[in-house]
């Protein structure tokens, strides 16, 4: 580093967060109009969480010295348009480690929701009707996991209790794993039919963007539940909403294509579909960890050490 890229933009102020080392110019920036200084100064770019992809980009054409872009978000699809404004040798590090109590909790709570009627016992309260019954429980469930990284492993983790009959987890690559092997992509064809409940925590990439399409879905059998808490880009809404109208399949979703979704879009009314507003991050968990990421990685970086959760270089 030099004298003038030294800065680091921080969406919190430097104050609040502990354990931040000397030497580096903090300043605040959490996407306000006015920038906290010259962007040709900032060496360490912290990008503003929550606040959309025009925000997170904005400053970047002019960052001429920045060698580190950090999110505070598991997904990086929201700056990858401003990459190639940035100088060869910039290293994109996303939020591994952040996320994945709170994303794998909401998970979990929209299966459950979503089998056992919540909403439904919802509006029965507000209408002071007792729509009592029978509901599906997650006990003896087939449950796929289609993207099985570090969340798609915390929510496993968390399914470990409820006694599902089988937990099948697909990826990239194959791999093993601590719970059981992790199958390629191209196994979802004979994965799918047998599978209760499929939870999408995949990234967003140009492999992943449309996965869930009409084959896709029409693979999956009749009454299953679909979770997205990746992003709405991984399923085509359209042919998703073919399914719920016809009442063959359900749904729970943080994340939705458009996002946010505008008022009347027929999703918002489709039949047996759960709809959270991109939560999944948001919740007392989030800035402890987002906090304690950005100490860890400014440390080595003040150090002159590797930083880590390095998902892409510039070049």
């Amino acid at each position: 580093m030099t004298a003038t890229t030294s800065a680091v933009w921080l969406p919190f102020p430097a104050e609040e967060i502990d354990g931040l080392p000397e030497g580096l110019d903090y300043r605040y920036w959490d996407g306000e109009p006015d920038y906290p200084g010259d962007p040709a100064d900032c060496a360490y770019y912290v990008v503003p969480y929550m606040k959309g992809p025009e925000v997170a980009v904005r400053p970047l054409a002019e960052m001429r010295g920045v060698q580190v872009v950090q999110t505070l978000s598991a997904g990086i699809d929201h700056v990858e348009l401003g990459l190639g404004s940035l100088p060869p040798g910039v290293r994109l590090c996303n939020a591994k480690g952040v996320h994945e109590a709170s994303t794998a909790e909401l998970t979990l709570a929209l299966v459950l929701a979503s089998l056992r009627g919540i909403p439904g016992f919802v509006h029965g309260q507000d209408a002071e009707e007792w729509r009592s019954g029978f509901y599906p429980a997650l006990a003896d469930k087939s449950v796929l996991i289609v993207g099985y990284g570090s969340i798609g492993s915390a929510i496993e983790d968390r399914l470990a209790p409820f006694e599902c009959a089988r937990v099948a987890r697909v990826a990239r690559s194959a791999r093993a794993s601590a719970r059981g092997p992790v199958q390629v992509l191209d196994e979802l064809p004979a994965l799918l039919p047998e599978s209760d409940i499929v939870i999408l925590s995949t990234p967003l990439n140009p492999s992943t963007r449309g996965l869930v399409d009409a084959e896709f879905l029409a693979a999956m059998p009749d009454g299953a539940l679909l979770v997205n808490v990746a992003r709405g880009g991984v399923v085509d809404t359209k042919a998703l909403l073919a399914e719920l109208e016809s009442g063959r399949l359900r749904a729970a979703l943080d994340v939705t294509d458009p996002e946010p979704l505008p008022a009347g879009h027929p999703l918002w009314h489709a039949p047996n579909v759960l709809i959270t507003p991109h939560v999944g991050g948001s919740t007392s968990a989030f800035e402890p960890r987002a906090k304690r990421l950005l100490a860890a990685q400014l440390t080595r970086f003040a150090a002159g050490e590797p930083v880590e959760n390095v998902v892409r270089t510039t070049g």
